[in-house]
């Protein structure tokens, strides 16, 4: 090869090489790439620039789960799956379950795992009494005390928490400063979105709480006594109707998948992975399905603040795996008190 060629060529390499760097994943061209690049949903700016990446990948705290296959499946029968609607929230169904509506903040912890599987504990608790009984459960209590889920802050795994539900039981507790329940969070919120009144957030910032057993002083129930159980727990596998069944029949379950890059920056409309790298596995509820402008997906509640995305919740394509969305679910059945 001459030198002349040998010039060309370096240069050719070099400006491949540029033309494949992304931009920041906070940054103003990365969300403008996302919305050049596809037309089902909208990037917005959810996280000031400043953002520690350190903080954001410790929110994706799913740890891999072997345990999820030894969990008994649940199937539905196919004239259930045939008399499913096309569109599903079940927030209309039940419309006595407020926890529905609600949207949790794991602050600068990995605590996703925990968050995901009492969300939709608390949902199902609800939903399996009709709309009569009503149990917020603890954030906290998951988090910090059991011994077998995994490393707290550091991550955890979502079948094992629906297994110590089941065999340690769980007490009540609200959201942080709430001084609801039995054991509130005691994470504060920092600020991974939008500016405003918070603490920055850092990565470094929270430490799995201490296990206590004990209520707080105001909440007059013995903590044992507050404790609620599940009665079975169990996977859903089979493809999306069966999903769709049993969120008809008997409310949210808790997902995992992978999280891109660009998820960070969603708005709005059905997600579909785009650009960006993968930053590791995250943990939510899945409440519901539907359709829009010709796209399926699931409605699903994220645990990042009202802050983040659709006031909380989003919407990611259905019926093709997408991200690992429907390939680790986790379901139970409460033991109502």
């Amino acid at each position: 090869m001459t030198p002349s060629c040998a010039i060309i060529l370096a240069l050719l390499c070099a400006g491949t090489a540029t033309a494949d760097v992304l931009p920041h994943p906070l940054s103003d061209e990365f969300i403008s790439l996302i919305n050049t690049k596809q037309n089902t949903w909208q990037a917005g700016r959810n996280f000031p620039l400043e953002t520690s990446m350190k903080h954001i990948r410790k929110l994706m705290g799913v740890l891999p789960d072997q345990n999820l296959m030894n969990l008994p499946t649940r199937v539905h029968d196919d004239d259930l799956i045939a008399s499913l609607p096309e569109s599903f929230d079940p927030r209309e169904k039940w419309p006595d379950c407020p926890t529905l509506n609600e949207i949790r903040d794991q602050g600068s912890c990995g605590s996703c795992w925990a968050f995901g599987a009492v969300e939709a504990m608390s949902d199902r608790y609800c939903t399996y009494s009709n709309g009569t009984k009503h149990f917020h459960f603890s954030a906290e209590d998951l988090l910090s005390c059991c011994p077998i889920c995994g490393l707290g802050c550091n991550g955890g795994m979502p079948s094992l928490a629906w297994e110590y539900w089941k065999h340690g039981g769980l007490v009540s507790g609200g959201n942080y400063n709430s001084s609801q329940g039995c054991k509130p969070y005691e994470i504060p919120p920092c600020e991974h979105h939008v500016p405003g009144n918070r603490l920055p957030c850092t990565g470094d910032d929270s430490k799995t709480p201490k296990c206590v057993r004990t209520c707080e002083k105001n909440y007059n129930v013995d903590f044992k006594k507050d404790k609620r159980y599940g009665k079975h727990v169990y996977t859903v596998r089979g493809g999306e109707d069966h999903m769709k069944a049993e969120l008809f029949k008997f409310g949210p379950v808790e997902g995992a998948f992978t999280v891109y890059a660009d998820l960070l920056s969603y708005k709005s409309g059905v997600y579909k992975h785009t650009q960006g790298d993968a930053l590791g596995g995250h943990a939510i509820k899945i409440m519901g399905w539907g359709e829009e402008n010709g796209m399926k997906y699931w409605l699903i509640a994220n645990s990042w603040n009202t802050d983040w995305g659709d006031n909380g919740f989003f919407k990611i394509l259905r019926g093709e795996d997408h991200c690992g969305i429907e390939s680790s679910i986790v379901a139970g059945e409460p033991l109502l008190v």
